[in-house]
């Protein structure tokens, strides 16, 4: 048990620290798109992050998959880019947008997942089984991103509900801060510099 306490603490680290700022762009770019209304959704776009995100670090830890983490440094601010530019450009289409998104949360928690795989394998690698470690992390990694998600739904909130926000301008406007932070993240870690 204090094995999986360990690692739900680390999850959750990964996500609510100083130094979680990729992921936590991540969830806002996804989370922009939608309102409080839609909170099912949200769990179900967040979980499937996190399901990407489990199985390359998974695959990682098992030392089955790798892939240089200069690239990786540099693919996971690239995948925030490429989702915030889709939420400006597809800002008309909500519906199409939602689907889009649940599909790049997947796909792109699989590049997010190899973020932490040099630590977590060197870590995890004395452990005899590597599922409750797995399990800890993950657990943690998915209470912290609902924690993001509740603090991003409830600015959204206030946004829209005090200050009489357009929900479209809050996403466009969410969305381009993110592009330009995700593009300077990708020129300061682009591997051949």
């Amino acid at each position: 048990m204090q094995d999986f306490i360990f690692y739900l603490k680390l999850g959750w680290e990964h996500i609510i620290s100083w130094d979680a700022l990729d992921h936590q762009l991540f969830v806002l770019v996804l989370v922009a798109v939608y309102s409080y209304y839609d909170w099912r959704k949200i769990l179900i776009l967040v979980t499937a992050f996190t399901i990407g995100h489990s199985i390359t670090l998974a695959l990682s830890v098992l030392d089955l998959f790798r892939l240089p983490s200069d690239w990786v440094e540099f693919l996971i601010p690239l995948t925030i880019l490429i989702t915030a530019a889709d939420n400006i450009l597809m800002r008309n289409k909500q519906k199409s947008l939602m689907k889009l998104n649940f599909y790049l949360a997947l796909i792109f928690g699989l590049i997010h997942g190899m973020g932490f795989a040099n630590t977590a394998r060197m870590m995890m690698a004395e452990e005899q089984n590597i599922f409750v470690p797995l399990l800890g992390f993950n657990v943690g990694l998915e209470l912290g991103q609902v924690l993001v998600v509740l603090l991003i739904l409830l600015f959204e909130f206030v946004l829209i509900r005090f200050f009489s926000l357009k929900k479209l301008h809050w996403m466009v406007f969410a969305s381009a801060v993110t592009l330009l932070i995700s593009l300077k993240l990708c020129l300061e870690r682009f591997p051949l510099f």
